[in-house]
């Protein structure tokens, strides 16, 4: 099987975790060990992040919440039960790319420890210029998304959002129309999940909610406006 490039490299963007699935694969050859291992060992672990992981364990499951999507004409339909959760059950592969469970609290201490520069309670996990790197906008030529995805994500309210490594980069507050920082980052799920993290201000928020798509309602629009205008 042949496959074509979608684009000349470097003038265009298309949604997709096949890049961090691979450096997950990287990771495990490097190390020699699961990317499971991996994460819990280097990560989880040291972060105090004791219920994340690629499976829920069967004395947790009662804590898993229930899915939905949104159908036009049918309105909230359940999509993943969560007392028969798929996450109940180990994939069969796991994935950089995706298919970790966590909680809000766990959550909170992952970007306490970015908004801290890669360091929480004594323990280092990112080195400061590796996230500072990270975190830069690295589209070419200082562009946004709204100008060169051609993908799922290229709504105009993408105006003044770059792209780090793993990140969507705030790098033209006026552009977004949303209160903000320049230099903030963020992503968000497709059950209508988000965080940002913003060094300048020194804040982070964590939002859970379970309905997709996440264009149902624009609360991630409106979370941002109530938290930056609380800010004196």
């Amino acid at each position: 099987m042949s496959l074509h490039l979608a684009y000349e490299p470097g003038s265009q963007t298309k949604y997709s975790d096949l890049g961090v699935i691979l450096l997950g694969e990287i990771l495990q050859r490097v190390s020699g060990r699961s990317l499971e291992e991996f994460a819990k060992e280097r990560i989880f672990a040291p972060l105090g992040m004791d219920d994340t992981g690629f499976c829920v364990p069967a004395d947790k499951t009662d804590r898993l919440t229930d899915c939905y999507t949104f159908v036009p004409g049918k309105g909230r339909v359940m999509y993943d039960r969560g007392a028969e959760s798929a996450w109940s059950r180990m994939p069969k592969q796991v994935s950089g790319g995706g298919g970790l469970v966590s909680t809000a609290l766990d959550y909170h201490r992952f970007c306490s420890m970015l908004v801290h520069g890669g360091e929480l309670d004594g323990v280092r996990i990112v080195s400061r210029k590796t996230l500072e790197l990270m975190t830069l906008n690295h589209l070419p030529g200082n562009s946004d998304l709204s100008t060169m995805s051609r993908s799922l994500f290229s709504e105009a309210a993408n105006a003044g959002t770059g792209f780090g490594l793993g990140f969507a980069v705030n790098k033209d507050v006026a552009r977004t129309m949303i209160p903000g920082s320049a230099g903030e980052f963020y992503w968000g799920g497709m059950f209508s999940t988000a965080f940002f993290v913003d060094p300048v201000e020194k804040v982070h928020m964590v939002f859970m909610t379970q309905l997709s798509p996440s264009s149902v309602y624009p609360i991630r629009r409106e979370l941002k406006t109530l938290i930056y205008s609380a800010l004196v």
